[in-house]
């Protein structure tokens, strides 16, 4: 056996189960305490932001990262006048810090901070159900992705951006999404409505991944960070999920579904 090929397996399983594990309990929990994991997880983010645009500005990622945890609970708290103006200041007060890529830098921490209120927001307002559901569809788009690719083959998505990633796993991870759309939507009664936004997520979440891995190119890095043994970054691992709470967001403000 090549134990090179494998010699990093028992560090990303090891924190697969932690990662699993935390984020099962503080889904579960809800309230403070799943606000505060999801603060923590946008702070980490945008430390990993600025550590990728400007590795010595480590203060500075410090800094923004703690204003981006203050102001992603805020923004779910305060009236929804002030919503705006918190999700925009780490990336405001951030593109006058950081010296080089300043607006790939405040895209992409406008984006960590519209996904921290919408993961709140949909454990919070729209309920535990409605979390599940999400977790559910990024996680069978990312496996079925992964297995229809490998099994399938064929033409690659985008292969300037992700060289890997083939349109039969893309197309594979749509597919499961939905099959998670027809299974929800008959647990709780919800209509055909919910397989057409599954498949969409599903799409939000594969966009998520492609932006990444757009800015780990540009900057030239493999990986966010090596906070997660095995893994890389929390952006590495949260891109997805980002990608398909930004879209659950934005839908659930123009569509208001009910709790679940």
């Amino acid at each position: 056996m090549n134990e090179g090929r494998w010699s990093d397996l028992a560090a990303r399983t090891g924190s697969a189960l932690v990662l699993i594990a935390v984020g099962a309990v503080e889904v579960w929990l809800g309230g403070i305490w799943f606000e505060a994991f999801i603060a923590i997880v946008c702070a980490l983010m945008i430390w990993e932001l600025v550590r990728m645009v400007e590795p010595e500005r480590f203060g500075v990622a410090v800094q923004l990262g703690l204003l981006t945890a203050f102001a992603v609970v805020l923004s779910y708290h305060m009236p929804s006048v002030f919503t705006l103006p918190l999700l925009l200041a780490p990336a405001l007060v951030g593109a006058g810090q950081v010296g080089a890529y300043r607006g790939l830098y405040a895209v992409f921490a406008i984006w960590i901070t519209a996904a921290g209120l919408g993961f709140i927001s949909i454990r919070e307002s729209m309920g535990f159900g409605w979390m599940v559901w999400l977790i559910s569809v990024v996680v069978v788009t990312d496996v079925a992705g992964y297995f229809a690719g490998k099994a399938l083959g064929g033409p690659k998505f985008w292969p300037r951006v992700s060289p890997k990633k083939t349109w039969s796993g893309t197309a594979g991870g749509w597919v499961a999404a939905a099959l998670v759309g027809v299974g929800f939507a008959a647990y709780y009664e919800l209509g055909f409505g919910l397989v057409v936004v599954s498949v969409l997520t599903s799409m939000a979440s594969q966009a998520g991944d492609i932006a990444e891995s757009a800015i780990k190119r540009t900057v030239g890095v493999k990986d966010s960070s090596n906070l997660i043994p095995g893994h890389g970054g929390f952006m590495d691992r949260f891109d997805g999920m980002m990608g398909a709470a930004v879209f659950v967001l934005i839908a659930g403000l123009i569509y208001s579904p009910g709790a679940m």
